[in-house]
Formats: structure tokens, C-alpha cells, sequence
């Protein structure tokens, strides 16, 4: 029974109180990205200069559409690596939506300071012939044009035909491509190689393109009890009893269904789907729904984790296990840091989501939550692993590395001075 309670508990919770402001932040953005983010793309490439203060700019951006756009750009030789670091450095992915819906002044203080940091990294890395390097070794192992465009006369286009025709605003039956052209070798390795945009000839596609509306109405449904929840209504006592236990389970459990339709488990943004996002204002409202149901799992994931991390941990008594968790994080606080930024290394936006999720519960300090944001690079790093590996595995090490020196740093601040209580 009691196990019952937790997850009917968390289901609630990780709905109302994380996924709906999650959702209208996500169609925000996604507004936002759909109108502009082609003409921030140009701006980078044309401000050679400034690029890597631009690219942590666009890796600021919450979600993972901004940063994905810059990788293939630096094998187009139009950004440097620095950039390519400097992105990875300043986005927090997906995860950034949760900090914002349940922590927004942790949000801002983490963002201006990742900014700081993947700056001064950025221009770092451009100082070395790491990028040249990089460049020189991908060129050498480049397919010849003729390869190229044999490769690309045999692939299958009618995914790409039929969502260009659907939507009605593509040049000669084509995607409009971001950091690279239709027909090289990029366009080869995202959007046939690399898994991309469901065809729409599946149930899961069907199923997200038909059902994204109903989800969006239990948004607006929900959106009410959430914010009565901010103002520590109890939602549950309400004019229908248990309203909040209601709608928030079957939240949840819409969530966990529009994720495993669109197949989407770690990563839930492609290069692909990002394209036909800032060509399709519907596209960029469909795909935000499966965005904010692959973040509501997940959340819902981390908060049953800690349910049951507690209640393990005090043998079946939930407050004894409170207790002896916070002891725990009074002793383990710099190792804290150093796993914060080790989860960081994986690619893909859950487990990032998963340690912002147990942030919001006092499981982990601040500091390791900032390592954590600086190591992680979110779906933006599968689009490298795709194109090139070796520069995948440079880049991730690089950002790991100012994640734990900046993360001990401010691990010092937040334990020896007042600051510390700015970050709780």
C-alpha cells in the first residue's frame, strides 16, 4: 500500500508540479527557436570574432534545439571548436526546463554562471591546434563527392518529401537544412544514418501526430491546480475530491505512453526533427508535447527513485530515512560533485534529468548540480557522435574537466560563506 502511495504521489508531483510549467516554457521557447533560430545559426557563422560568446549564448537556450544546430557547423568549417566546447559548456538540454518550472533563481544563477565558463573555456580551446586538428583528421576521412552523392542517390527521401509536402513550405521537396546542404556527407550521417524522425507510416507517428492536441488540453486543464500548488493550495481538497491525484496520474501515465510512441528514452531531440521544427509552427507545438511528456517521465523516474531510495534507506520508516539522508549528503559532498559530473558524460537528456529531479528533493547540493550542467552536453553531443567520434570524445572531455574544477570551486563558496543559502 505504502509503495502504491509513492507512486501515485510522484506521478502527481512530477505532472503538476514540474510538467505543466515545463510545457508552457517548452511552447515558449519553441516559439521563440521556430522564429529565430535560423537567423542566430547566420549570425554565428558570420561573427567569427565573438563565436564562441554566441554559441554559449544559443547553448543557453533551454532544450537542446539551439546547441544541436552548431555541431555540424564546425566540420563546415564555419564555427571553431571553441564554439562547438562553449556550446556544450552552456546548455543544460532538456533538463533546463525542470530548473526553471520547480528552481528559477538556482536557473539564473546556473546560466549566467555556465556562461562565464563556457566562454573563457571556448576561447581556451581556440588558443590550441585541437580544432585544426580535428578538422584535418575528418577531412582525411571523408568520403569523396562521388561516394557522397552514390550514397545519397540510393537512400530513401520520401520521409523527408512527405513531411515537405505535408507542411508545404520546402524548396524542391526537401527539408531546409541548418549547418549543412542537402545531398553531403552531414546529410547522409544525421538524416539517414542517424535516427531521425519517425516515419509516418507507424503507429507512433500517428499516435503524437493525432493525440498532441488531447495532451495540450490536459495541460491547460492542469494548468490551474499547478499554479494552486505555488500558492500551497491543497489541490486534493478541492470541489472534487483527489482532483489533484487525478489529473496528475493521468498526466503521467499520458506522458509515459507519448514517450515510448515516439521512442524516445534518453534523447529526445534529433537534428532532423529540430530542422522541421523551425520550418513548422505545428511541428515545433507536436513535437513540445513529446518534449515535455519525455521530461515528465523522467521526472516522475527520479522522484520514485528518491521515494524509494528514503524509504529503503530507513527500512520501511519514511522520516528515519529522511534523516539518515541528509546526514549522508553532509559527508559526501565533494564526491557529490565529481558523480554529478561523471552522469554528465552521458549522452542524451534523461539521466541529466533524473539528478536536476533529485535537486529539487535536497538530494544534492548546488555545486554538484552546477558540475553537472557545465559536463553534460544533452542531445547536442549525438549529432557530433554521429559526424565524428573523435571530436564527440574531445569535446566531453573538455567540458568535464571545468565541470569539476568550477564545480569544487563553487562547492567551497556554498559551504564556507553566506552564499550558500542563495542556492537552496
Amino acid at each position: 500500500m505504502v509503495i502504491w502511495e509513492l507512486i501515485l504521489d510522484s506521478a502527481e508531483a512530477a505532472f503538476l508540479e514540474v510538467g505543466v510549467f515545463v510545457g508552457f516554457v517548452l511552447l515558449l521557447f519553441g516559439y521563440i527557436n521556430y522564429k529565430k533560430a535560423g537567423d542566430f545559426i547566420g549570425t554565428i557563422e558570420r561573427s567569427k570574432k565573438w563565436q564562441p560568446v554566441l554559441g554559449a549564448l544559443l547553448g543557453l537556450t533551454p532544450g537542446c534545439g539551439g546547441a544541436i544546430f552548431v555541431m555540424p557547423l564546425f566540420f563546415k568549417e564555419a564555427v571553431t571548436f571553441g564554439t562547438v566546447v562553449a556550446t556544450l559548456v552552456a546548455t543544460m538540454g532538456d533538463s533546463a526546463f525542470v530548473l526553471i518550472a520547480s528552481h528559477p533563481v538556482a536557473y539564473i544563477l546556473i546560466s549566467i554562471l555556465s556562461f562565464g565558463v563556457a566562454i573563457i573555456t571556448g576561447y581556451i580551446v581556440d588558443t590550441t591546434d585541437l580544432g585544426p586538428t580535428i578538422l584535418s583528421k575528418y577531412k582525411a576521412r571523408k568520403k569523396s563527392k562521388e561516394e557522397v552523392d552514390r550514397f545519397h542517390k540510393d537512400v530513401d527521401h520520401t520521409l523527408l518529401q512527405y513531411e515537405c509536402q505535408r507542411m508545404g513550405n520546402c524548396k524542391i521537396d526537401f527539408i531546409k537544412h541548418v549547418g549543412h546542404a542537402e545531398g553531403d556527407e552531414i546529410d547522409l550521417l544525421l538524416h539517414h544514418e542517424l535516427k531521425g524522425h519517425q516515419s509516418h507510416d507507424t503507429l507512433g507517428y500517428k499516435f503524437t501526430h493525432s493525440s498532441f492536441y488531447l495532451y495540450w488540453i490536459l495541460m491547460l486543464v492542469a494548468l490551474p491546480l499547478s499554479i494552486s500548488l505555488l500558492l500551497q493550495t491543497d489541490v486534493n481538497q478541492l470541489f472534487i475530491p483527489n482532483l489533484g491525484l487525478i489529473v496528475g496520474t493521468l498526466g503521467t501515465i499520458f506522458s509515459i505512453v507519448m514517450m515510448l510512441m515516439s521512442k524516445k528514452f534518453l534523447g529526445d531531440d534529433t537534428h532532423e526533427e529540430t530542422e522541421l521544427k523551425i520550418m513548422s509552427l505545428k511541428e515545433t507545438i507536436i513535437h513540445n508535447a513529446q518534449d515535455t511528456a519525455f521530461v515528465v517521465t523522467w521526472v516522475f523516474v527520479g522522484f520514485l527513485a528518491y521515494e524509494f531510495l528514503v524509504l529503503i534507506i530507513g527500512s520501511g520508516n519514511y522520516a528515519a530515512g529522511e534523516e539518515l539522508i541528509e546526514a549522508i549528503l553532509l559527508t559526501t559532498g565533494i564526491l557529490s560533485i565529481l558523480i554529478g559530473a561523471t552522469i554528465g558524460l552521458i549522452p542524451g537528456c534523461g539521466p541529466q534529468i533524473i539528478f536536476v529531479a533529485l535537486f529539487t528533493r535536497g538530494l544534492i547540493p548546488f555545486a554538484a548540480l552546477f558540475a553537472n550542467a557545465i559536463s553534460q552536453d544533452g542531445d547536442a553531443l549525438l549529432p557530433l557522435i554521429a559526424i565524428d567520434r573523435s571530436s564527440a570524445l574531445w569535446a566531453t572531455i573538455i567540458t568535464t574537466i571545468p565541470a569539476i574544477i568550477f564545480g569544487l570551486i563553487l562547492y567551497w563558496f556554498e559551504i564556507n560563506t553566506t552564499l550558500g543559502g542563495l542556492f537552496h
